[in-house]
């Protein structure tokens, strides 16, 4: 489990994968969250926008959803993690409505609660997804990317 994860928007990947010793700083428009898994996290949120439902999937099918969360720098020794979202859940963030947000976090909510991680993560979940959802459309008016940095 990740303890610090930035999701950041960067333009391309080469400038994502740059950010793997040092992670995103203050250079990049971003959103903090602690104490989650983001690839899960990203895949948990693919899965609503493409199947939506208020109820988290079985465990077995989030880990069998594909596309998985793309690694832009392999992860090393380090701990350290670097993701690329995939376009079309930027594409659904950044179109998402108020209502949408506030269902996929309470499935998210159920789904970190049915593997335990909710007692170590005390972030607004609904805060952390409109963040990121803002990321998103600013990704798609810009012609930037979204990625995720964790350590």
């Amino acid at each position: 489990m990740a303890h610090d994860i930035l999701f950041f928007l960067a333009s391309d990947d080469e400038t994502a994968a740059a950010t793997h010793l040092q992670g995103p700083g203050q250079a990049f428009q971003s959103v903090t969250c602690h104490f989650i898994e983001p690839d899960s996290a990203i895949a948990e949120w693919d899965m609503f926008f493409e199947e939506p439902s208020a109820e988290a999937a079985p465990l077995d099918r989030l880990l069998g959803w594909r596309p998985w969360p793309d690694w832009v720098t392999a992860p090393l020794n380090d701990g350290v993690e670097v993701f690329a979202l995939p376009q079309r859940l930027i594409l659904a963030l950044a179109g998402a409505s108020p209502e949408e947000l506030e269902e996929l976090a309470g499935r998210w909510a159920k789904r970190l609660r049915s593997t335990d991680e909710d007692d170590t993560t005390d972030d607004d979940l609904l805060a952390v997804l409109q963040g990121v959802a803002r990321l998103a459309a600013a990704a798609v008016s810009t012609g930037g990317r979204l990625y995720s940095w964790s350590y």
